[in-house]
């Protein structure tokens, strides 16, 4: 992006080119009355609740973090505020790959959803929103343990090998996702997109890594809760931007468990409220099941075990050798002896060479764009690894720059050729660049041949380490996988604008703008030709039952409200949910708290 907005905010400048693809504008002048009016029921709702079951102080958390209850957050003021504190935000469009959304949170930059839920989604969306984002994230954010915790779980998931069935199931998830918020979608095709994603969930097999870290993340980042037990608080997003579920999940039916490394084995559904919750003593405690599931990964382990991993997922992967040299490519085929421990590694298409994260010079995709394979192991009758070798030795193996030299491993792999050049790196072996050089398997099996041009063998004893995507990210120039499924962007009829202008001039009442002689007549166009309308109404009814002004229009309209709620099953708990909050002031709260 060239006309990239790092908002002066340090984390979301140190953002690199792969990750900065994802990011779209906030555009805030796209929110309407209606989705202003939204953002404030549901924080006066949420504050209303969360005063008394979320862990970290809501109003101190969201003042912290630049945010209101009264307006849609604005992410300048956002990046001001959390930078004091070591984070950023973005916006971005919808659900993003979950490797970028770990890596984002390894940056310490919040990844928020432009859009805004619908009113008729008011109390949960399955789609990522500015609500449940900012309202849900960034109030919690200025607790120092639970930020460490989140940019950690972010490296770790950064590094997570997924599957070609997990991108499978991310773009299903975010097709319905952005279905459920689109307008007058046949309910047909919710029910299409339902049973794909069902299909897809039901035939996953043996979860990825990503997968089974998605599931840590989900019982702790988004549905987590702290303390005891028998008083658990909320610190979830999910939890903390859901008006409904915030409040049910503190009932007994939703089991609470201890949150250990077992929760691993528990799966979660995007779609339904949560059976059971799992509840964390301490931050240290997620820290600790992290180290204990991150100790099982590819990047941790290496070996043959890893290298299957990164061949499943089909997707760019690396393999770090013993000697620091890392290999980024779509992994396609590897060697085993009778031990099951790794002889070669292959790569098909664009492929490139690093070492700490940089791409050697003269070693990119374009060099490499046809793959590259190489031997794993020492040589034959040779106790010291070829990467720990001394010039000596070296010499003693007549491996020497324009001499031709001959390689016998362990395995039985041979390599023969014109040595050109000898690369170290820290005092280690990395790379022997060979010319004319054939590469055969002890069976006779060619695996590199003259004709093919120059030989650049890998040189380490093993794998020791296996993580998704690139090396060197922004050498290899990854894209990562940006959905080509846009959301839907919303386009009003002259109805709908006439609401908004209602809605709007209700605000501008409340705000002491305008005298209050226009309600009755609002009041009255919203009776009229809006039925449909209970939000509007609500607003109304608070600004007269605070000032006090109409008595007589005040009653009428609480009574239009009492009656909806008895005769629309769907917006009763909205509605009375509202007048109590109009009783209980949440402006009175906030200075108790303060």
């Amino acid at each position: 992006m060239s006309d990239f907005n790092d908002f002066n905010n340090p984390e979301v400048a140190k953002l690199p080119k792969h990750l900065r693809q994802f990011i779209v504008d906030q555009n805030y002048s796209k929110y309407t009355p209606v989705d202003q009016a939204v953002w404030r029921y549901v924080m006066r709702q949420n504050y209303s609740y969360l005063k008394d079951v979320a862990y970290y102080p809501y109003i101190k958390g969201l003042q912290r973090a630049g945010l209101s209850i009264e307006y849609i957050p604005d992410l300048q003021t956002m990046n001001d505020n959390l930078g004091k504190l070591g984070w950023g935000a973005v916006t971005v469009d919808g659900f993003i790959p979950p490797a970028a959304f770990m890596e984002y949170q390894a940056y310490r930059v919040l990844v928020i959803a432009a859009d805004i839920r619908q009113i008729n989604h008011i109390e949960y969306t399955p789609a990522p929103d500015i609500i449940h984002e900012s309202a849900g994230h960034a109030p919690i954010i200025a607790d120092p343990d639970y930020n460490s915790y989140l940019s950690y779980i972010g490296s770790i998931g950064a590094k997570a090998m997924f599957s070609a069935k997990d991108f499978e199931l991310y773009e299903a998830i975010r097709a319905l996702s952005i279905l459920k918020e689109a307008v007058e979608v046949p309910e047909y095709e919710i029910a299409k997109a339902e049973e794909t994603l069902k299909q897809i969930s039901d035939n996953m097999g043996d979860p990825s890594e990503m997968a089974l870290l998605s599931r840590l993340h989900w019982w702790t980042v988004e549905y987590g809760l702290i303390g005891s037990l028998d008083d658990p608080k909320i610190y979830g997003a999910g939890l903390l931007s859901s008006i409904g579920e915030s409040s049910s999940c503190m009932m007994d039916h939703v089991k609470k468990i201890p949150y250990t490394i077992d929760t691993i084995n528990t799966p979660y559904d995007i779609t339904k409220t949560q059976p059971q919750l799992f509840v964390t003593e301490t931050f240290q405690n997620l820290i600790d099941v992290l180290e204990q599931y991150a100790d099982t990964m590819a990047f941790r382990k290496g070996g043959a075990e890893s290298v299957i991993k990164a061949i499943n997922s089909h997707n760019p992967a690396t393999a770090v050798y013993s000697s620091g040299l890392q290999v980024t490519g779509v992994f396609s085929d590897m060697g085993l002896d009778q031990s099951d421990v790794l002889t070669f590694i292959k790569t098909s298409g664009p492929s490139a060479l690093a070492i700490t994260g940089q791409q050697l010079e003269g070693h990119g995709k374009f060099y490499h764009k046809d793959g590259f394979s190489s031997p794993v192991g020492k040589l034959k009758n040779n106790p010291v690894p070829l990467e720990d070798f001394s010039n000596e030795e070296l010499q003693a193996n007549a491996l020497k720059v324009e001499k031709t030299a001959e390689l016998i491993f362990e395995s039985g792999i041979q390599v023969k050729g014109l040595v050109k050049k000898i690369l170290k790196h820290n005092h280690k072996i990395i790379l022997i660049v060979f010319e004319n050089c054939t590469v055969k398997e002890n069976n006779g099996n060619i695996l590199f041949q003259p004709e093919w041009g120059t030989y650049d063998m890998a040189v380490g004893e093993k794998i020791v380490s296996v993580f998704n995507g690139a090396a060197d990210k922004d050498a290899y120039e990854e894209i990562t996988h940006v959905s080509e499924k846009q959301t839907e962007k919303i386009v009003y009829d002259a109805a709908t604008e006439k609401l908004h202008k209602i809605y709007n001039s209700v605000r501008v009442i409340r705000e002491g703008h305008h005298s209050h002689d226009q309600l009755p007549v609002l009041f009255e166009s919203l009776k009229t030709s809006f039925r449909q309308d209970w939000l509007c109404a609500l607003e109304i009814l608070e600004i007269l039952h605070y000032t006090a002004t109409y008595p007589e229009l005040e009653k009428e309209v609480r009574i239009y409200l009492e009656m909806k709620a008895s005769n629309e099953p769907e917006h009763k708990k909205l509605i009375s949910d509202g007048m109590h909050v109009i009783a209980n002031p949440v402006t009175q709260l906030i200075t108790e708290e303060d």
